[in-house]
C-alpha cells in the first residue's frame, strides 16, 4: 500500500503522550497504576489533550496522577513505541517537585505515587508499563537536556 491509497479509509495516527522525570534525593517519582487489572510503574505520564501545550500537558498530568506541582526545566527526549495498544510518541520532560497535595484524589486508576531509585526501578522492569520509563531515567542520568524552547507552541491562546 502506498500513501496515496487507504486501507478501508483508515486513518493513522499514534498516540501524543507527555511524561515527567522528577528527581529527588536521588530518586525518582513513578506511578503505580492499574492497568487492565495489572498494577504497573510509570512516570506520571498521559495524553495530550486538544489546545494543550506539550509542557501544560506534562505538569497537569504530574499534578492529576501524583499530587506534585512541578516546574519543568527541560525535555529530556522524545521517544517512539509500539505495543499492543497502538503506537506512541512520548515528549518526556525534566521537572523540579514544588509541592504535594497530599489529599489530591489521585486519578483513577493510579494506586499510588512512589518514589523509586533508578536500581530499583531497573530492579522493577517486568512491571514497567513501557521500556520508555527506564530509557527516560537512563537518558536523564546521562545528562540529556534540551531546552524548553526547543519545542514551539502555535495555538491560538
Amino acid at each position: 500500500m502506498n500513501r496515496t491509497t487507504s486501507n478501508a479509509d483508515v486513518i493513522w495516527r499514534p498516540d501524543v503522550t507527555v511524561a515527567c522525570i522528577v528527581p529527588q534525593q536521588e530518586k525518582f517519582l513513578l506511578v503505580e497504576e492499574n492497568v487492565r487489572g495489572e498494577l504497573v510503574l510509570n512516570q506520571p505520564a498521559g495524553h495530550l489533550e486538544p489546545g494543550e501545550s506539550l509542557p501544560d500537558a506534562a505538569a497537569r498530568e504530574t499534578l492529576e496522577e501524583t499530587g506534585w506541582s512541578v516546574e519543568l526545566t527541560h525535555l529530556v527526549g522524545v521517544y517512539q513505541w509500539a505495543n499492543q495498544d497502538g503506537h506512541f510518541l512520548r515528549f518526556t520532560f525534566a521537572a523540579k517537585a514544588r509541592s504535594h497535595d497530599a489529599a489530591r484524589e489521585l486519578d483513577a486508576g493510579i494506586v499510588r505515587a512512589l518514589w523509586m531509585t533508578r536500581d530499583e526501578i531497573a530492579a522493577s522492569r517486568l512491571r514497567l508499563r513501557s521500556p520508555m520509563v527506564l530509557r527516560g531515567v537512563d537518558d536523564f542520568l546521562a545528562g540529556k537536556r534540551l531546552p524548553l524552547d526547543t519545542l514551539t507552541s502555535l495555538l491560538a491562546p
